[in-house]
């Protein structure tokens, strides 16, 4: 294929004169006219279309020499990025073991990778920044991003980035330094709102109210490695993503190149809106590598309006624990689609128990409009109001059924139930064990097992190469239900697998109770 960047001068408005000549004939066979029938003679005719077709060369010629850049996008939104540094004292014991500034997590751990955070402290303990391992009070600097929404001072940044803060100053565009107060923090969503007080004229930035669509440019605007406002540029990568950092996960990904530094920023669309805040990247070595995660705007709004007008955030909560509804638990069910949230157990007391929301009902509507999967059930109660009364479509036992209830208020982190470290003390003996070869368990009445309570039958053994191992299943393990029927025994739950495979099911659906938690686990039915 030639290079018509080679050619003389000349070439290329001849080969358009030739094109357009040939365009017309074709035009006067295809329409079976003659060209006089236009009113014009053959050679005006070539005329107006060789004239059409120089013009034509010569804008794109035009065009080509003058690539389309972000610059007047940049100098549009720039100003009201800021620089976000904070100072944090710190209580410091002797021999933390981080004396070396090593991270606290593996390496390789999920920790490590997907929360590698790029806007926190100086350093993990020991590490620049002051925290070493003498004990005594050191006071510990961090840097990150953020941008101004409003004139009169408000800011949005990222929860780590002045989490536990002494002090915050900010650093705007113009190289201005302004003393900031955190009015409130979202750790759920990783959002801060902090405000800078006494000037009424900063230049702000406006929160996009529409969604990007994958490929959409993006500029990414922050405060990496301390170095100030720098601009780079990506697309959107994904929507949706689910990072394992909570149950409202809806990260966008974007491949522009942000570091440690940017937690805070904006991502900007080519409208000059933010459609997110950079919160986390994706990084095997420390660097980018193309792969950053960003709070969607929606969310930003929600939160941000929520701590300004009072400092905090409530949400909704209807009080159950719900997991995917996996192709194997749809196909034990009887469902048509892998939609919904499946119900592992509802709370006692919860608005949902009060509601008659039971043990393996799938919640597949909130007020009417359909639930995908678990996450998006989450999101969907969370961003409602407690005390709001909703409707919820749940699937009981084949069947739809609609309740009604009044939501109740998420418990922080601190009332919410946590596991008996104490359960598993004790002599767990195997009085009465039986094998069920089918599972690869071996299961004991949960009565007759020391401090495993009188419901459901207890894993005694997992066979390693077992389907029970395959889906996490472990000794202390205790099943309370399998097809929908409460089990005390082995020999009924042998019973219930034996009737499964009768009725020439593939799986079976088994509730298994790990600690103060439970869930739904598709075991499949062995055949011959």
């Amino acid at each position: 294929m030639s290079d018509l960047s080679k050619l003389p001068s000349h070439a290329a408005p001849r080969r358009a004169i030739f094109s357009a000549r040939k365009l017309a004939l074709m035009a006067s066979v295809v329409a079976g006219l003659g060209v006089a029938s236009y009113g014009l003679t053959p050679s005006s005719n070539y005329d107006v279309f060789t004239t059409a077709a120089h013009a034509q060369v010569n804008k794109d010629m035009q065009n080509a020499q003058q690539p389309v850049g972000f610059a007047d996008i940049v100098e549009r939104v720039k100003p009201s990025v800021i620089s976000v540094r904070v100072k944090i004292t710190e209580k410091t014991p002797s021999g933390d073991g981080f004396e070396n500034g090593e991270s606290p997590f593996p390496p390789g751990s999920p920790m490590e990778r997907f929360f590698r955070r790029f806007g926190g402290p100086d350093g993990f303990p020991g590490g620049p920044g002051g925290r070493g391992g003498r004990g005594g009070r050191n006071v510990v600097t961090g840097q990150g991003s953020g941008f101004f929404i409003s004139p009169d001072g408000y800011a949005v940044t990222n929860n780590h980035v002045v989490d536990g803060a002494d002090k915050v100053e900010v650093t705007a565009d113009d190289g201005t330094i302004h003393t900031a107060k955190v009015i409130g923090t979202d750790p759920r969503t990783d959002l801060a709102l902090i405000k800078v007080d006494g000037i009424h004229n900063f230049p702000y930035a406006k929160l996009s109210d529409g969604q990007p669509r994958v490929g959409d440019w993006v500029l990414a605007v922050g405060n990496p490695f301390g170095l100030g406002g720098t601009v780079t540029a990506g697309i959107v990568s994904a929507r949706g993503r689910d990072i394992g950092s909570g149950p409202y996960d809806d990260f966008i990904q974007i491949d522009a190149p942000v570091n440690k530094g940017n937690s805070g920023g904006p991502t900007f669309n080519t409208a000059g809106d933010v459609v997110g805040v950079n919160t986390a990247i994706y990084s095997p070595s420390g660097g980018n590598v193309g792969i950053a995660f960003a709070i969607p705007a929606a969310t930003v709004k929600s939160v941000v309006q929520q701590l300004k007008d009072k400092g905090t955030v409530s949400r909704g909560w209807i009080g159950v624990q719900i997991q995917p509804v996996t192709p194997e638990i749809a196909d034990s069910l009887g469902l048509k689609k892998t939609e919904g949230a499946l119900v592992a157990e509802p709370q006692a007391g919860g608005p949902a128990a009060k509601a008659g929301v039971e043990s393996g009902d799938v919640i597949v509507q909130v007020n009417g409009k359909p639930v995908k999967d678990a996450r998006e059930l989450a999101r969907t109660i969370g961003g409602l109001a407690p005390g709001e009364s909703v409707k919820l479509g749940v699937i009981h036992k084949g069947q739809d059924k609609t309740l009604t209830m009044k939501l109740g208020e998420l418990p922080g982190p601190d009332k919410l139930a946590k596991a008996d470290r104490n359960q598993d003390d004790g002599d767990k003996g195997t009085r009465g064990s039986v094998k069920v070869p089918n599972l690869g368990l071996t299961l004991a009445p949960a009565s007759t097992v020391a401090g495993a309570g009188k419901e459901g039958v207890v894993v005694t053994d997992v066979d390693p190469n077992s389907p029970s191992a395959e889906r996490g299943l472990k000794e202390g393990d205790i099943i309370l239900e399998v097809a929908g029927k409460t089990v005390l025994t082995p020999g009924e739950v042998r019973e219930a697998i034996a009737t499964a495979r009768s009725e020439n099911k593939n799986s079976v659906l088994v509730r298994v109770k790990s600690g103060n938690s439970s869930r739904f686990v598709a075991m499949p039915v062995a055949k011959g």
